[in-house]
């Protein structure tokens, strides 16, 4: 029962956490801040997260697990992303944190940008095994798998940022779906 109660009350605060990096981005959010969010003092917040990197790591871990479901192994397939692209559109403020944290994490010595750095390279790497199950060792334009998931994630992320910008003038799924179509149907059978 006391982990139960636990694991309840980390989740708590890593929502708010989300929120309030949402808001204030990494460099303006602050533990009190987030403990105030759950009613929890700032002693209290770091019985379960010593250090606000560590509860910055904890987010961001959180966010992929309920993007790809604790990893995608390499099984992504496009109908996948067709899917998280419209699961994101339900849920702008993890949107908003992650675009927040991304564009900070360019930033030198920013705690997150060994997440990130890695981060890409395996959703690269994991896109291009998706690519090349789809479409084989070249895509309808000529780039081989590899050459064109930087793209891809390109497209997803730009998106977002369009999105929380104006979500009024896009629709960021039937946007992801026009750019799946030019991709064209001519996958191998």
């Amino acid at each position: 029962m006391p982990r139960a109660r636990s694991e309840e009350r980390r989740a708590e605060i890593l929502r708010a956490a989300l929120e309030v990096i949402a808001e204030r981005g990494y460099r303006g959010a602050s533990l009190g801040a987030v403990a105030e969010r759950v009613g929890l003092t700032q002693q209290g917040l770091l019985h379960y997260f010593p250090t606000k990197e560590a509860l910055l790591v904890a987010v961001l871990e959180e966010r992929d697990q309920w993007d790809t479901g604790g990893g995608s192994g390499g099984s992504w397939r496009m109908e996948l992303l067709g899917s998280l692209v419209e699961y994101n559109a339900m849920r702008p403020g993890m949107v908003q944190t992650f675009s927040a944290l991304l564009g900070e994490s360019v930033t030198e010595d920013h705690p997150a940008r060994d997440f990130f750095t890695h981060r890409y390279a395996q959703v690269r790497q994991e896109l291009a095994g998706m690519l090349r199950t789809e479409y084989g060792d070249r895509l309808p334009g000529g780039l081989t798998p590899e050459r064109a998931a930087p793209l891809l994630a390109a497209v997803m992320d730009g998106l977002q940022y369009q999105w929380l910008l104006d979500p009024q003038a896009l629709n960021m799924p039937e946007a992801f779906q026009d750019f799946l179509s030019l991709l064209g149907d001519t996958r191998p059978e």
